[in-house]
């Protein structure tokens, strides 16, 4: 199903979404809403046998799990995944059962999300999510996936959120708030420090105390206390030796003991190696029961496991599942779910995500008033990117391409011709084993030519699709594949403008895009109002202004995990290979104890702060995003509240003719401290709507413990006092204003 008509004409921003969000993270963690039925759970649980119990902590189905049937309890039924609820799948395969009533919106995937900046967006993100969730008849929704963006070619992080911690962790509650207000539970994924996909099922991850925690646990903790997620997903990957299901530090001791979490954690699909993940804080095992089935039962009866441990796991499961009101199945899957409200979020959300990298010459938005030629070029402008790949896809209503886009929104004002130029990287190259970076089609890069030959001025879409960015394997460049780095230079000798459109979840290599594109553009893998949202934004219906995630560096070894020579790993030879490998989706674990270990030896200099720290050149920042307009900040100032939070104003004002938004980035540095820190580092921000001319004063609140670092002496958070300047920004090598103050 191609373009739905029914929002053509109507999607607009509703004016909730513009309102600026200036105080992230400074909301105090809500009271756990789980804890309000525990003399129900007890009267349950006194009428339960074990083998009841035991039945509870491991999966019935593929995306269910056990409930209580002799006291009315339902299933906890599990929705795949965190950008559009997957269709029905048969109860013991990953087949699906074709239903006619299971298509859902294909909402923009985590790296899009991110790239608004606004936890208002991602709460509406979240809720819509949710109300699909419903009519599905589901109770908890595997996501978000939050972990930190740390290699620029994992597999998965078009699912993921950013580099920084802060602003993974602001989008991830607001994510959560927004599903969970909808009487559906959230699972956080993937704990953690599940930071790459290759030898993912074994790797044994390696991170001194403080980066764990400043850097990879940070939006856990955020959406845990701040937003009082109700469910976890253990990784599959181990930490410091431990299998992340079974590591007790993890599970007990930091996520329930010190974060305060009351919910249930469950493991990664095949995630499971023993019956002491009960003990160390696993509640469920998925989706089968190689461990926590008869294997638990034994090892309750002749004393391995405690069955204290047993009840303390159940009297959780039940606290949610009494929380969360199950669905009657007869209610679930009788309408469509992608219905007008959550098609205009995804719109929104897209509208916004789009960041304008570069722009010489004003080449956008474009001039129609000619009726110029536009000569579209590029596979991605016509490839639907809701499937594809391993892991998660959205079986959506309906996709609206960039052509099918574009198309609609300039009509008959200009004259529009396509070429597909490279060859489509697809799921037989993926299975075969071909390398995406290949050379160029020849009879397709003629086509293009000639497409061109007359044109005024060219689209160029390049970029990944969902079978090269995929869950289960990593990149092994960041170079533009399928020969659209050839196609471009060719492209180029036309003499003609070519803006470039990337469609892509991740960094990529962009040396010869930069030199050659009078524009550049990131348009992501968008969803399915994805099309809309890039249209209206290169006709300038709406001014771009999206912010980067995460740092395009130059090369891909300028990035600090390959500039250290710590990633990627490699086997030592094919004997350990075949001892210890996982498949993708991790049906054969074979615990060999010679795992891979992945050091962390950046530390806490992950993306930005580490090229700021070695004054590494980079192609584009962490935060940056231009927009048709342009925007001038003045008068900072910084005060101290009562609480000891900082509190930022500052005056910002368009100084464009074009109606547009800007984020305000505060970063923070620490001059005399005596620890080792990055250069600056994200602290607050906030997104500012502006008419021409308008001039708006805006605030971001700070809290103090935005200033704490992990001191590993005393295995505790401190705030070093002492001065602090605050930088006020559009990126986080932009900054604008400057102010000092002290803690």
């Amino acid at each position: 199903m191609k373009a739905h008509s029914l929002l053509s004409l109507t999607l607009s921003f509703p004016v909730a979404l513009l309102l600026c969000s200036c105080n992230p993270g400074n909301s105090p963690a809500p009271v756990s809403a789980l804890m309000g039925q525990e003399s129900r759970i007890d009267a349950i649980m006194d009428g339960m046998t074990l083998e009841q119990k035991v039945a509870m902590l491991h999966g019935k189905h593929m995306f269910s799990s056990e409930g209580v049937p002799s006291e009315g309890i339902a299933d906890i039924q599990y929705a795949d995944g965190p950008f559009g609820i997957r269709e029905e799948m048969e109860p013991h395969s990953w087949n699906s059962v074709h239903l006619q009533t299971d298509s859902a919106t294909f909402f923009p995937t985590g790296s899009a999300l991110a790239a608004t900046w606004s936890e208002e967006l991602s709460h509406e993100y979240g809720r819509a999510m949710g109300i699909e969730a419903r009519l599905r008849g589901k109770d908890m929704i595997l996501g978000p996936a939050i972990n930190i963006q740390r290699v620029p070619t994992g597999g998965r992080t078009y699912e993921y959120l950013s580099e920084d911690p802060l602003l993974s962790g602001t989008l991830a509650r607001g994510y959560t708030l927004g599903v969970q207000e909808q009487g559906v539970a959230v699972c956080l994924k993937h704990y953690a420090l599940n930071n790459q996909e290759d030898y993912r099922g074994f790797v044994d991850v390696r991170a001194s105390p403080r980066a764990m925690r400043e850097i990879y646990l940070t939006p856990f903790e955020m959406a845990v206390r701040e937003a009082d997620a109700w469910g976890v997903m253990a990784a599959y990957n181990k930490v410091d030796g431990r299998w992340c299901s079974e590591n007790k530090v993890l599970l007990t001791d930091i996520l329930r003991d010190e974060w305060g979490f009351k919910g249930i954690v469950i493991s990664d699909w095949g995630g499971t190696h023993s019956v002491e993940a009960v003990e160390a804080g696993l509640n469920v095992e998925m989706p089968g029961q190689s461990y926590l089935g008869e294997k638990l039962l034994a090892a309750v009866k002749d004393g391995t496991v405690s069955e204290e441990a047993v009840n303390q796991r159940v009297r959780e499961l039940l606290r949610v599942r009494l929380h969360v009101q199950p669905v009657p199945e007869d209610e679930a899957n009788k309408e469509m779910t992608s219905q007008p409200l959550q098609q205009r979020i995804a719109y929104d959300v897209a509208a916004h995500s789009i960041v304008l990298m570069k722009n010489e010459d004003n080449t956008l938005p474009l001039d129609l008033s000619s009726k110029p030629k536009i000569a579209v070029i590029g596979d991605n402008a016509i490839c639907e990117q809701s499937q594809g790949g391993v892991g998660a896809g959205v079986k959506a209503l309906y996709e609206v391409t960039p052509l099918e886009g574009l198309k609609e929104a300039v009509g008959d004002m200009a004259e529009i011709s396509y070429a597909g130029g490279y060859a489509r990287y697809t799921r037989h190259d993926r299975n075969r084993g071909v390398n995406p970076v290949m050379e160029a089609d020849p009879t397709l890069h003629e086509e293009a030519m000639e497409c061109a030959g007359d044109a005024d001025i060219i689209l160029f879409f390049a970029g990944d699709n969902r079978e090269i960015e995929t869950e289960g394997s990593d990149r092994k460049s960041i170079t533009l594949p399928c020969g659209q780095d050839a196609i471009l230079s060719s492209l180029a000798t036309l003499g003609k403008p070519i803006v470039t459109i990337l469609v892509t979840g991740a960094p990529l290599d962009l040396t010869t895009v930069d030199t050659l594109s009078s524009s550049v553009v990131v348009s992501w893998f968008n969803g399915s109002e994805g099309g809309r949202a890039l249209a209206d934004v290169l006709v300038g219906k709406i001014s771009p202004s999206g912010k980067l995630p995460f740092t395009f560096p130059k090369k891909l070894t300028d990035s600090p995990a390959y500039a250290l020579g710590v990633f990627p790993q490699t086997l030592k030879d094919e004997e350990e290979s075949s001892d210890i490998f996982v498949d993708l989706v991790n049906k054969d674990q074979r615990k060999g104890e010679r795992g891979l270990r992945a050091p962390y030896s950046e530390g806490i200099f992950v993306g930005y702060r580490y090229f700021d720290k070695n004054n590494v050149d980079v192609e584009y920042p962490f935060g940056h995003g231009l927009s048709y307009s342009s925007f001038e900040y003045s008068d900072m100032k910084v005060s101290k509240r009562r609480s000891g939070d900082l509190r930022v104003t500052l005056c910002v004002r368009n100084t464009g003719k074009m109606a547009a938004e800007e984020v305000v980035q505060v970063y923070a540095s620490r001059p005399g401290s005596k620890i080792e820190r990055p250069e600056r580092e994200l602290k607050g921000f906030c997104r500012v709507s502006l008419s021409p001319s308008e001039k708006k004063r805006v605030t971001i609140d700070i809290p103090r413990e935005r200033f704490r670092h992990f001191d590993v002496g005393s295995s505790s958070w401190v705030v070093e006092e002492g001065k602090v300047v605050l930088l006020c920004a559009s990126s986080s090598r932009d900054m604008r204003l400057s102010c000092e103050s002290t803690l």
